[in-house]
């Protein structure tokens, strides 16, 4: 028997629910990219980058920060991210994931409890597994629900701090969380309040801040700023107090055994800051080509979340997965979303507007879907 063998057993019992992953090449028009005020490939960016070249940034780190590869680029993308942001202090991280498993890995202590939103990213849940705090979920969106979870939990004798945990913006229903109330709830608890803002940074908030920029500096505030999306490069800025820089610094395994990201990519991310600043017209543009989408695919089904991500949820996996090949066929980059990254019953087609397409390509999609789902 192969060495492998329950490996493979695992990879045919995916294969056999229709289950089984595979990569895809990038082709046809771009709904599926988190790209959305398209930098990825902006002239800028590349200029960024070259300019660092010639100034001598290299492109490895050679070792993690606390030895040898802490570059003069990483510090002036946190000094400047912490004064865009406004914030005390950031700490960059290689990826978002990194960072969500960083921060619910080691800030929460033994005896302290997280409350996560129900439908919170699996890189926080894979942050609370590795860390000491007891967690509960709570009703998406549902600040009453979180309140709720706090309040049984001290009358059961919890004595612990407490941890709100969420996303300002769902990648896969496109909705917002009610961050005014989560904020009060925190306030009234004592608690810290952990929000994710990787979806909304460079979309949302004045001058691209996100949805949170009204709680940013904050002392019990943190947030979390990815830098693969919206701003088309790579990491994520872990935002807060300078205790807690400190803190994961000293403490935070994911941050202290890992090798330091590019510090090319540090000036990269420098030169997207700079774009949300000098650019203002990128997200203008791309909130109205979201209006427009809302208008042009609410025939479709597809309901409109006010914000880039647009969800048609079809339910069944197998009528999901027909649409989203017949749409891709049509020459539209449109993904299929089944369980277990959503619920079971909701799967759907994950539509992410981006200035990567245009209202004809929109117009595009939306007859594709409409012969799809005929």
């Amino acid at each position: 028997m192969s060495i492998l063998a329950a490996h493979v057993d695992d990879l045919a019992n995916l294969a056999a629910r229709d289950r089984l992953r595979a990569l895809m090449p990038r082709r046809g028009a771009d709904f599926s990219s988190n790209d959305y005020l398209g930098l990825a490939d902006s002239p800028r960016l590349r200029t960024a980058i070259a300019e660092a070249l010639a100034r001598g940034v290299s492109v490895g780190s050679g070792g993690s920060r606390l030895l040898r590869g802490n570059d003069p680029e990483h510090d002036a993308l946190e000094a400047d991210a912490a004064a865009f942001f406004g914030c005390e202090a950031t700490l960059w991280f290689s990826s978002g994931y990194a960072a969500n498993a960083a921060l619910l890995g080691t800030l929460p202590q033994r005896g302290d409890l997280v409350v996560h939103d129900a439908l919170i990213h699996a890189s926080a849940h894979e942050g609370m597994r590795l860390g000491r705090g007891e967690a509960v979920a709570a009703a998406h969106n549902d600040a009453g629900s979180f309140d709720d979870a706090i309040t049984a939990w001290r009358a059961r004798g919890g004595t612990g701090r407490a941890w709100i945990a969420v996303e300002s913006l769902y990648s896969m229903d496109g909705d917002h969380a009610p961050l005014a109330e989560l904020a009060s709830v925190a306030a009234r608890h004592d608690a810290f309040l952990l929000i994710d803002e990787a979806h909304a940074t460079g979309v949302f908030g004045p001058g691209g801040r996100g949805l949170a920029a009204a709680y940013e500096g904050r002392e019990n505030v943190v947030t979390l700023r990815t830098c693969g999306k919206a701003l088309g490069c790579e990491g994520a800025l872990v935002c807060g107090p300078a205790t807690v820089r400190d803190f994961l610094v000293n403490r935070g395994r994911g941050f202290i055994f890992s090798t330091a990201p590019s510090p090319l990519m540090a000036s990269a991310v420098r030169g997207a800051l700079r774009i949300l600043v000098d650019e203002p017209e990128r997200r203008d543009r791309l909130h109205a080509l979201v209006a427009y989408a809302e208008h042009r695919l609410a025939v479709c089904g597809v309901a409109a979340t006010g914000s880039q991500i647009l969800p048609l949820v079809l339910g069944d996996d197998a009528t999901t997965m027909r649409v989203a090949g017949a749409v891709q066929a049509a020459g539209y980059d449109v993904r299929g979303i089944r369980p277990p990254t959503v619920p079971v019953g909701a799967a759907r087609l994950r539509i992410s507007v981006t200035l990567n397409t245009d209202e004809a390509a929109i117009d595009g999609l939306a007859r594709a879907i409409m012969e799809a789902l005929a």
